[in-house]
């Protein structure tokens, strides 16, 4: 099958070609972003592939039906870029991959944690300049403190369990509650009750519009003073003007996010020699108690063969009328 493949990296582009090994599907790459003024390059193309900051909005979607495509296979699990309802009325089906590593975006969301708490990047900073002095690089031992994780699905989970072996307290917030997070002896509070004790808040939820801006003022004022807020799910969950006011009075004690809310026009390129126009990413990645990656938690060897293999199994049924396993249906 043809298949144009927006939003495509080098790294990408190797795991898509092994996962296509046997040479089923005709892979087109672009290194641009699936939007209004590009979903003409997928005309003639029967499967679009897109990642997380692509949009498939009603009028992309329609120029895409318009070009002859009818499969809209995401390469990420989340979906909230795209247009169910109008995907549905044009009759372009749409998969996911529902699962890869959880490992691998629950032991980034620790590297954060570690990382914000410790100040490794400042202590980085400064051996490379021969300051080995350790004033303001005071942190706090994890074990005892109490961790609230809001998202307790696969990922969530796993990174529970790694709380729990530094001997934290772990708390969960979910409207639809884990067999799994019970299992391991876990108990879920209200948002009221994270806020009164959390010294860590970990966000693992997808964006919703339930779920969005789940942080924002009213939330973090009634965090725990100190805090430190994870994020490697959806930069929309967190709103960010609030955050920076947090950070600023000190009701935050540290951030560390792999995802932000204007992320699309930064994330996944080389912006080293350019001018960065976005002043919140600016006033973000001045505090000396963030830490901002560029939406690098999934990047493991592990992750993307599975992405790259799950999503070309998904264009293989499509293409052979069997069933999707892992349609998303509005």
């Amino acid at each position: 099958m043809e298949v144009a493949i927006f939003s495509s990296t080098r790294y990408e582009r190797r795991y898509l070609n092994e996962a296509n090994r046997s040479g089923e599907h005709k892979l087109h790459y672009f290194d641009v972003l699936l939007e209004q003024d590009t979903a003409g390059l997928a005309a003639g193309y029967g499967a679009v592939c897109i990642f997380v900051n692509d949009k498939a909005d009603a009028p992309v979607l329609t120029a895409l039906h318009e070009g002859g495509t009818r499969l809209l296979a995401l390469r990420c699990t989340g979906y909230n870029n795209v247009d169910l309802e109008a995907a549905k009325r044009l009759g372009i089906k749409v998969v996911r991959v529902v699962t890869y590593s959880p490992n691998s975006v629950a032991e980034h969301a620790v590297a954060l944690l570690l990382a914000v708490n410790r100040k490794v990047h400042r202590a980085y900073n400064r051996t490379r300049d021969s300051n080995f002095s350790l004033e303001g690089l005071t942190g706090f031992d994890l074990f005892g403190k109490t961790v609230a994780v809001v998202g307790t699905g696969k990922i969530g989970c796993v990174f529970a369990k790694i709380m729990l072996g530094f001997g934290c307290r772990v708390i969960g917030f979910d409207p639809h509650p884990s067999a799994e997070f019970e299992a391991l002896g876990l108990s879920y509070a209200n948002p009221g009750e994270i806020g009164e004790q959390a010294d860590i808040i970990s966000l693992h939820c997808p964006l919703t519009p339930t779920t969005h801006h789940i942080i924002n003022s009213e939330t973090l004022k009634r965090a725990k003073p100190g805090a430190i807020l994870v994020n490697t799910s959806r930069g929309g969950l967190i709103d960010t003007e609030a955050a920076i006011e947090a950070l600023k009075t000190g009701q935050l004690g540290g951030l560390g996010i792999d995802v932000y809310e204007q992320e699309s026009s930064l994330f996944f390129r080389d912006r080293s020699s350019e001018i960065i126009t976005d002043d919140v990413i600016q006033r973000l990645v001045s505090f000396p108690n963030v830490i901002v990656t560029g939406h690098q938690a999934y990047l493991t060897h592990e992750a993307l063969t599975t992405i790259c293999e799950t999503t070309l199994e998904s264009v293989s049924a499509f293409e052979k009328n069997l069933p999707l396993q892992n349609e998303v249906v509005g």
